[in-house]
């Protein structure tokens, strides 16, 4: 194998396919990124075994030549010194050689670096996601349902089922939600779908929608989403993500939301946040980062208490109060995460009573709602 090639296409393909690349591993050959060159071009491969990560650099683009292809061939090269060695060089062209005993030869300029390489058949070969269960959204509209999401999943193993979001689709709507039993993200969004696609317990591991959304491009391409037994598929423009899917029923949320509230305050986004996170530097002293909510038809306030600390109190004026007046208690971080997905001014909170789920939405929309516990006071 050899090769000549541009170094930001090379080093953002790294970049790409490094997100799949595990440290903690016992098998040699996972912590390396697999090379594939033919006469289109250059070929990258990474997976844990969770997830994979496939990029094409294309020999042309734009009619330009990116990739010089000298000799077909394969090779899996460690990825933490060739990302290094890729990054550090200033050089704009880089020559890639594959030599004798899988030894492989990157030149920049005056910089010359040998590096040990393993044989590519020993690689992984990613799942074969294949099937009809297939729809498309755009890019930066699915990047923005997991950041709106993911948050919430949970991060302990006693239920592997909540450490995943769970994708539906039904009329062209697709739905993610993820709770981990304390609070609960719901985001739907129209996508591009047949009229007969019907989708429902798909439970896409937390972890590979971090790593998803980072890869995403903020933009407006659409990429297709392929959904197979145990394996999901999303098809990027010169990029592959490949995730095993959690086995298991994941419960019904769908009866959580409450239609009838006793209690709703519209607020300020940015002032409920910023009062909550002042609340919190006394809270998270405390066992359950405690804040107290008291709401009236003049004020709210928000009280936290560390007997080892102090206390402090917040009181600031909604914009609107409709109902009963109401005290209750909730974890500030728990609030806090929802409140930071929400791109909005305002933000209506709808509340049931003192120890009923309460909601947190945009006046007038469904397309994301949070919803939190309040916790038993004292």
């Amino acid at each position: 194998m050899k090769i000549f090639i541009q170094r930001n296409a090379l080093l953002s393909a790294i970049q790409h396919v490094q997100k799949a690349v595990t440290s903690k591993t016992t098998i040699p050959v996972l912590s390396g990124i697999k090379l594939s060159v033919d006469r289109n071009g250059l070929r990258m491969t990474a997976t844990d075994l969770e997830i994979g990560i496939e990029t094409f650099v294309p020999a042309y683009m734009d009619d330009e030549e990116i990739v010089k292809v000298e000799e077909e061939g394969s090779i899996v090269l460690p990825a933490r010194y060739f990302s290094e060695i890729i990054r550090k060089l200033p050089y704009q062209q880089i020559e890639l050689e594959v030599k004798e005993n899988y030894l492989t030869t990157i030149c920049g300029g005056t910089s010359e670096f040998n590096l040990l390489g393993l044989d590519a058949e020993e690689f992984p070969r990613l799942p074969q996601v294949m099937g009809d269960r297939i729809f498309s959204i755009s890019s930066d509209v699915f990047k923005e349902m997991i950041r709106q999401t993911v948050f919430a999943t949970s991060t302990e193993e006693i239920r592997p089922i909540l450490t995943g979001v769970v994708l539906s689709l039904k009329d062209g709507l697709l739905r993610l939600v993820a709770t981990d039993s304390h609070r609960l993200a719901q985001r739907e969004e129209t996508v591009e779908a047949p009229a007969d696609l019907t989708l429902s317990n798909v439970i896409i591991p937390g972890k590979s929608l971090n790593e998803l959304g980072r890869l995403l491009p903020d933009d407006d391409q659409l990429v297709d989403i392929v959904v197979a037994n145990n394996q999901i598929l999303i098809k990027m423009e010169n990029t592959q993500f490949y995730s095993r899917l959690i086995d298991g029923q994941y419960p019904d949320t769908s009866r959580l939301f409450p239609t009838t509230f006793k209690t709703s305050i519209l607020v300020n986004t940015k002032e409920l946040y910023n009062a909550i996170e002042r609340a919190s530097l006394i809270a998270r002293e405390n066992n359950n980062n405690i804040v107290r909510f008291m709401i009236t038809p003049e004020q709210i306030k928000i009280t936290s208490t560390s007997a080892d600390v102090g206390k402090v109190t917040e009181t600031f004026i909604p914009k609107e109060v409709k109902g009963e007046e109401l005290l209750l208690a909730f974890n500030a971080k728990y609030i806090m995460d929802a409140l930071r997905v929400f791109d909005a001014e305002e933000i209506l909170v709808e509340f049931t009573g003192s120890m009923s789920p309460f909601i947190l939405k945009i006046p007038g929309e469904t397309k994301i709602m949070q919803l939190v516990l309040p916790i038993r006071m004292n």
